[in-house]
């Protein structure tokens, strides 16, 4: 090795031990987090030796083709993002250390991950799995089943909201729900026929046989007369899931976006739709919009003039 390339070896393993330092004593981060940091680092100044040699010297257009050629090379915008977080620390420990007067990474966005579409069913699957659950062999349990997962997908509740639920939070004779949702935020949810229908059955029967000579507020009631668990509704919901013969995963939050994308499909407004989820931001419930070309083909052909 020459005694150019050593020169600058040793500066940069100088630069990186110095921050090393930083992030130990300053930050007061564990050696795990440390050692990655280093790791993007050190990858970044094999890339661009000038990082080391002359910092000032690097600015976003060399930070920006790091990352397009991380991207390029096929890694997960998870670790392009941590690669470009690395770089943000250390530049960070640059402008105080060596009072640099522009941090290149200062205006660089992380990539965003790719929104995943969630998994729904068809309304065929969701009568499957209902259906189900009204063939188990002890009848109080099919009919608590029945109501839970009937007011779970009749009004788009999530597993702690429908838990949550008390006798005085249902009302029979208006057909809503009033829900304690995310951040202790309260809203009133429409609650279907075929929910209130198997609701009173459970009350009927199922309720009071688990209540016995106790009391409880809440509406849905385990074995011992207590609150359900949220063990006891994901087992719930397997057990119909299995005996349904439907193979694709499902869990209670599928059950929820098969409600908002139902609504969505039969021709209900996205605002109306974000109120029903209990939404703070319209964009959260813009994912449901993932209805497929022929849907939207007949829906163009249904209604725009000229379709």
């Amino acid at each position: 090795m020459s005694q150019g390339k050593t020169s600058a070896s040793s500066r940069a393993e100088a630069l990186l031990e110095r921050f090393s330092n930083y992030l130990l004593v300053e930050r007061s981060l564990v050696e795990k987090t440390v050692s990655a940091y280093l790791s993007d680092v050190r990858q970044f100044i094999r890339s661009n030796p000038q990082a080391a040699r002359t910092p000032a010297g690097v600015n976003q257009q060399v930070v920006r083709s790091f990352i397009r050629g991380l991207s390029a090379a096929g890694l997960s915008v998870s670790t392009v993002s941590r690669k470009l977080t690395s770089l943000r620390m250390f530049y960070g420990f640059l402008t105080t250390d060596l009072k640099l007067k522009e941090d290149p990474t200062a205006n660089i966005e992380l990539p965003k991950k790719p929104r995943l579409l969630p998994r729904v069913l068809t309304p065929e699957d969701v009568t499957r799995i209902i259906d189900a659950a009204k063939q188990h062999p002890d009848r109080f349990w099919a009919a608590r089943a029945r109501s839970m997962l009937e007011t779970m997908y009749g009004s788009g509740l999530r597993a702690s909201e429908l838990l949550g639920l008390k006798l005085a939070d249902v009302s029979m004779e208006e057909g809503f729900v009033r829900v304690m949702g995310k951040r202790s935020k309260e809203r009133v949810v429409p609650i279907g026929r075929f929910a209130l229908d198997a609701i009173r059955d459970y009350l009927n029967t199922s309720r009071s046989h688990y209540l016995g000579k106790r009391v409880s507020e809440h509406l849905f009631l385990s074995r011992r007369g207590r609150a359900l668990s949220r063990m006891s509704l994901h087992n719930i919901l397997r057990y119909c899931v299995a005996a349904s013969g439907i193979k694709k995963p499902v869990t209670p939050h599928t059950l929820r976006h098969s409600f908002a994308t139902h609504l969505l499909e039969g021709g209900a407004d996205l605002r109306s739709v974000q109120e029903m989820l209990g939404h703070a931001d319209i964009a959260t419930t813009q994912v449901y919009v993932h209805l497929d070309w022929h849907y939207l083909r007949d829906t163009y052909k249904t209604y725009h003039p000229r379709g």
